[in-house]
């Protein structure tokens, strides 16, 4: 469990690397909002959460389960954390932050696809379509 990090993840370097390429600027990890997203673009008033799926419980992924032994233990952490994500995401936007989340699964494809599609597109409307 320890070599289990929270921050600076592979998705995140891929999402982060993606971003940085289609010419957005952003912070990282600013623990002055709820939360502590992961990138932050203060111009655009937009949050990214890149959640790993076991740990955030993406619905419908097959990492996303909890695991058969210790059940007593890993249900109620799993599902402490899907309430604080919750929490964090209505806090963010009763501030007026744009949230985006995305699984540690779908980072790389997703991320492919994304970038192809808005190939053309001003940045004020690729963040926008996001």
């Amino acid at each position: 469990m320890a070599r289990i990090r929270s921050k600076n993840t592979k998705p995140e370097h891929i999402v982060r690397s993606l971003l940085h390429r289609m010419g957005y600027r952003f912070r990282l990890h600013r623990n002055d909002l709820p939360g502590c997203p992961d990138i932050v673009m203060p111009k655009y008033k937009t949050v990214v959460f890149v959640h790993g799926c076991f740990w955030h419980q993406h619905k419908g992924c097959r990492d996303g389960v909890v695991p058969k032994t210790k059940r007593r233990y890993w249900g109620p952490k799993l599902t402490r954390n899907v309430l604080r994500d919750k929490e964090h995401v209505r806090a963010l936007r009763e501030l007026g932050w744009r949230v985006v989340s995305i699984w540690e699964c779908e980072a790389e494809k997703k991320l492919k696809t994304v970038n192809n599609i808005l190939g053309g597109c001003s940045l004020e409307k690729r963040i926008s379509m996001i």
